[in-house]
């Protein structure tokens, strides 16, 4: 009998699960490299036995909370437009839509049948073919970009080895996590038990990507997911960096990640009549703040940033993006799906965020809004916006949604990427589909439908979910 977590297991079992848990392969960077991290440990007594640092854990004063700053080294991204960080913003600054007709499966009987849809996606270099056979799009696509992330950040062989590992985290997250391993375990179940997939229970839960990108990467550091629906890379994003200035971590990789468009994904959404069906025009369906909006269109896919202490950073002679000044939560304690008709949860949020990362709401003058083409989410968040930053000159607002559509969980992760993007080019992206902005909106304020140049001084992204969580985070260039 083997313990793990508290669990006894059968050695049978143990048995079971070494025989078909392969070891990941190494992969190769897009460099002159060639990285092999760290392996999956070969037996499951060995997973559960007591861990034995190679070292005492550090017991050395950490620096002052005022003194760690967080930047941001490294992204990496997988979306309808693109699986590398350029390749997508160029594609949101082109204006060009990855909105399109759901091929994966037949959904003809469907009154919504187009998506966000990732139409190609290969895991090769970056995670080993059989577990690649087994593992729910999620976790593959957390193990791909928290890769390339790495590889975007400059991490190297020789920094891997001078990494000190026990400071090292993951935090990526999920709103759904591994609904099609789930489904399919279901499915299973209807012939026989014994049909089930011994992996259905461990990959269908939301902290798995994290975990097997711990342990293919050996690092020690803090690792657990959050899941604040479509608030979740958010919420990742800022504990992560709080790991960071309470000196629990020195870098973390952090974001979010979704696979939703199945048949009962779609079909749940469908449910709740949350979606747009301008079927006969895909491209057009996702229109934050246009008057004909009628739902938002789902999308799939995984944004991961990789944070680092800024001395940390510097020593290594990593490339900073940008800085990360902070941010904050709130709860609109109102309704399970309806935003709460006087905003005050939002409002709360922004102005939290402003003050806990020190930024005067003068200074914010870009905003990635978290509008979904909702008939009343658009509305409130604006108004909100509005509320806190009306008096802004200057001020820019977009919504990365109208091109990739929402992406869940990973919404919050993928549109970092783009936020930080836009302070590192000068660039931001348009809003696609904005043809007759709503009657109550200053069209004056949302970027038009061509890309336009902008000096951030600091930029706003906010996430908010289902059970109204809401959450705003804040970035600026490193100076």
């Amino acid at each position: 009998m083997t313990f793990i977590m508290g669990t006894s297991i059968p050695d049978t079992t143990c048995s079971h699960l070494k025989n078909h848990v392969p070891i990941f392969s190494s992969f190769k960077l897009h460099t002159n490299s060639h990285i092999r991290f760290d392996q999956v440990p070969r037996s499951c007594k060995a997973m559960a036995a007591a861990l034995q640092p190679a070292q005492e854990v550090s017991t050395t004063g950490k620096l002052p909370v005022k003194e760690r700053r967080v930047v941001v080294t490294g992204m990496g991204v997988v979306t309808s437009l693109g699986h590398d960080p350029d390749v997508f913003y160029n594609n949101l600054l082109d204006g060009v839509s990855g909105i399109s007709e759901i091929d994966t499966f037949d959904c003809a009987e469907f009154p919504t049948r187009i998506a966000g849809e990732i139409k190609s996606f290969s895991t090769d270099g970056w995670v080993a073919p059989k577990l690649s056979r087994r593992m729910d799009k999620f976790m593959l696509y957390i193990l791909t970009a928290g890769k390339k992330a790495l590889v975007d950040g400059g991490i190297t062989e020789d920094v891997m080895e001078e990494l000190n590992k026990q400071k090292c985290g993951i935090l990526i997250g999920s709103a759904m996590g591994g609904m099609q391993v789930f489904n399919d375990a279901i499915e299973a179940l209807r012939i026989s038990y014994k049909k089930v997939n011994p992996f259905c229970v461990p990959f269908a839960t939301t902290n798995m990507g994290s975990a097997m990108l711990a342990i293919d990467l050996g690092w020690m550091g803090p690792n657990y997911s959050i899941s604040t629906a479509c608030a979740t890379s958010n919420f990742c994003i800022l504990n992560a960096a709080n790991h960071i200035i309470r000196g629990e971590a020195d870098l973390m990789l952090c974001g979010g990640s979704d696979s939703t468009i199945i048949p009962i994904g779609l079909g749940g959404f469908v449910a709740c009549r949350a979606l747009s069906q301008r079927n006969s025009d895909p491209t057009k369906a996702s229109r934050p703040w246009d008057i004909n909006r009628d739902g938002f269109v789902m999308g799939e896919g995984a944004g991961v940033l990789v944070l680092e202490e800024l001395e940390h950073a510097k020593k290594r002679g990593a490339t900073i993006y940008a800085e990360f000044l902070g941010g904050s939560f709130t709860s609109d304690a109102y309704h399970v799906t309806e935003p709460r008709p006087d905003g005050a949860g939002v409002i709360l949020c922004i102005e939290k965020a402003l003050s806990q990362s020190g930024v005067s709401r003068e200074d914010v003058n870009y905003i990635n809004a978290h509008a979904t083409s909702t008939p009343a989410g658009d509305l409130k968040e604006y108004q909100a916006l509005m509320h806190c930053f009306g008096q802004n000159p200057g001020l820019r607002v977009n919504s990365t949604k109208s091109m990739i559509g929402h992406l869940l969980g990973a919404a919050g992760g993928v549109e970092a990427v783009a936020t930080i993007q836009a302070i590192r080019t000068g660039w931001v992206h348009p809003n696609i589909n904005l043809e007759n902005p709503d009657k109550g909106v200053d069209a004056s304020v949302l970027v038009g439908p061509k890309k336009e140049r902008l000096d951030i001084k600091a930029a706003l992204s906010n996430s908010f979910g289902f059970g109204g969580h809401n959450s705003s985070i804040i970035f600026a260039p490193y100076k």
